[in-house]
């Protein structure tokens, strides 16, 4: 949802540990990866970790 309304999103296995329904993620590799084709399919930039950094303030 945030994706679709503009935000901005977390992802990580410290978030959510399930890939679908009773199917545990594999990795955080695999849940970032679906999140970035969500983005793409939106025609959402995808933010580098340097742009992501700075948004954090970090």
């Amino acid at each position: 949802m945030g994706v679709l309304f503009g935000g901005h999103v977390r992802v990580g296995l410290e978030d959510n540990v399930y890939y679908e329904r009773g199917e545990l993620a594999a990795s955080n590799a695999q849940l970032v990866e679906r999140v970035v084709g969500v983005a793409e399919t939106l025609g959402r930039p995808v933010a580098t970790p340097d742009e992501a950094r700075d948004v954090l303030g970090l």
